[in-house]
């Protein structure tokens, strides 16, 4: 069986809106389907809604067959919870972790004041990704009550409709971080060999890859090696609506 993997680019907001923009060229160019991951509240300058230009930006790429999705609402970790949690947020996700110890009301809360937003633009995200990859039990919880249709993990993404965990690690570099060169070794090396062996798995492109020599090369010959071996590309979305298919 041929391997399904899916891009997402992180992190789009009105401040990363140029290499947001960079990285769908690149896909679009490869005709790869993306997931944009939006911020739609204060982070690093205005709220999304504010910026038109963005906004029309990205009503032409859902036309063109990308995806868009929540990625939190300020991209910001909140003060508290459990101090391995903490840890987490700070070490692992640098500090990006915002629904990494909400409990449900909190993250209803939030959930809710970024789904309004987009909204307000019409827009609306079809699944949840929480920034840094982390969510709370309180954070699902409230996601399962909000129609939203999947969320995503470090190695899985969760159809909150069925409760079917699609086991697909993540690819994704470390920009400046220990390791960097090792894991921009790692990205191209892995995609090939998964694709080969019919392994679904999922390629996560940052804004940050673009400022560090050789991130964006080694990101775009992971899915070129992807592709030469056959696996296909596609939305989170449509990953979950396919699998519901099958399953019926």
């Amino acid at each position: 069986m041929s391997a399904v993997f899916v891009v997402s680019v992180h992190d789009v907001a009105p401040w990363s809106f140029t290499a947001g923009r960079r990285w769908l060229d690149d896909l679009d160019a490869r005709g790869v389907p993306a997931t944009l991951l939006l911020v739609p509240g204060p982070w690093r300058g205005p709220r999304l809604p504010q910026d038109a230009a963005l906004v029309r930006w990205l009503h032409d790429a859902r036309g063109r067959g990308h995806e868009l999705a929540l990625h939190g609402y300020a991209h910001r970790a909140v003060p508290g919870g459990p101090l391995p949690r903490r840890w987490v947020n700070a070490v692992v996700a640098r500090g990006c972790a915002e629904f990494c110890a909400l409990d449900e009301r909190a993250a209803h809360d939030r959930l809710t004041s970024g789904l309004a937003a987009l909204a307000s633009v019409g827009i609306v995200p079809e699944g949840f990704t929480p920034p840094g990859w982390l969510a709370s039990p309180g954070s699902v919880a409230a996601l399962r009550g909000l129609g939203l249709e999947y969320t995503t993990s470090h190695l899985a993404v969760h159809d909150l409709r069925t409760g079917h965990r699609h086991r697909m690690p993540a690819l994704s570099h470390r920009p400046g971080g220990l390791g960097e060169g090792a894991g921009a070794r790692l990205m191209p090396a892995a995609a090939r060999r998964w694709s080969a062996r019919g392994k679904s798995f999922r390629i996560a492109l940052h804004p940050a890859d673009l400022d560090r020599p050789g991130l964006r090369e080694r990101a775009l010959e992971a899915v070129d090696l992807a592709l030469a071996a056959g696996a296909r590309p596609c939305t989170y979305a449509a990953l979950v609506r396919a699998a519901r298919r099958a399953a019926a």
